[in-house]
């Protein structure tokens, strides 16, 4: 029948960015989805929408997620943080280094890479380069400022 679907809709409850948010979705979109769309948080970006590319990458419970398939469902009961967070003082360290190695192009893949180096440096203190390259290495950028992520980062670890 034309206008009917299948999917049901019901109250899920999240936790972004330090605050509580009860959105009202089926349980099976994808939690980017709900980030952009349900919450305005549009840091998190939809690349290839394969979880192959890392723009939709957003820390969980402090580790980088891929959010354009995993069903936002997954997500309750754990700590969502954002590209666009304040809550994460590491964010913030990183957003910094970033700018001043002028990382950045177009910009677009840049979230995920922020979101991949501030999970690594939660996890790794001083990461040497093997761990930075395995922890940007699924973050595709076309615009060829991988090195300057990679300076960015090094030099994080080596602070």
């Amino acid at each position: 029948m034309l206008g009917t679907t299948n999917s049901a809709v019901e109250e899920v409850i999240l936790r972004v960015n330090g605050e509580e948010a009860t959105v009202r979705v089926d349980p099976a979109t994808p939690l980017l989805f709900v980030l952009r769309n349900s919450l305005g948080l549009t840091g998190a970006k939809l690349g290839c929408g394969l979880e192959q590319c890392g723009a939709c990458a957003v820390l969980v419970d402090g580790k980088k997620a891929l959010s354009c398939n995993a069903p936002v469902a997954q997500f309750t009961g754990k700590n969502i943080v954002t590209p666009e967070s304040a809550d994460d003082n590491m964010l913030e360290i990183v957003r910094n280094a970033f700018l001043e190695a002028g990382a950045a192009q177009c910009g677009y893949c840049i979230p995920g890479m922020v979101i991949a180096a501030a999970a690594l440096l939660h996890a790794t203190k001083h990461p040497d380069d093997g761990e930075i390259r395995d922890a940007l290495q699924q973050h595709l950028c076309r615009c060829g400022s991988q090195q300057r992520v990679f300076q960015a980062v090094k030099e994080l670890a080596n602070g």
